[in-house]
């Protein structure tokens, strides 16, 4: 269990403070949505969620395999609605892994980026298509 305590600065803002290293990070609204959109909002904490998850996984497998992700990169797009309520509708993840990787390596880091436990826990009417970019 890990605990995250979080202070409404005002304006919008909070600060979410993580109770095990004590690190701290600060959401604003979006500008679309009567903030300033200065850090992240927090749909896009959900998204950057998403998409570290995705890759922390990978490099877990990576790791046990002996294998190098250096250079992996996850490029997320967010959707939001137009009607109400206001929620997350799409979320397209390009993962670009560079280097040579076997066609069941691939299978198997795949396979782990999408099983990954924020993913599994997005709601399913969330739109999810995840395109995977190997050698490059």
């Amino acid at each position: 269990m890990v605990s995250v305590s979080i202070e409404y600065k005002g304006g919008l803002r909070c600060e979410a403070t993580h109770g095990p290293s004590g690190r701290t990070l600060e959401t604003d609204a979006p500008v679309d949505n009567h903030g300033k959109g200065e850090s992240f909002s927090p749909t896009d904490l959900a998204t950057t969620a998403y998409g570290s998850c995705m890759a922390t996984v990978m490099g877990i497998i990576a790791k046990q395999r002996e294998l190098d992700l250096a250079g992996m990169r996850v490029e997320l797009i967010k959707e939001m609605s137009s009607d109400a309520p206001r929620r997350i509708v799409r979320i397209t993840a390009e993962i670009r892994i560079p280097g040579e990787f076997s066609e069941d390596e691939r299978t198997l880091l795949e396979d782990a980026a999408l099983s990954c436990p924020v993913k599994l826990s997005v709601h399913p009417e969330i739109d999810q298509p995840v395109t995977f970019h190997w050698g490059k």
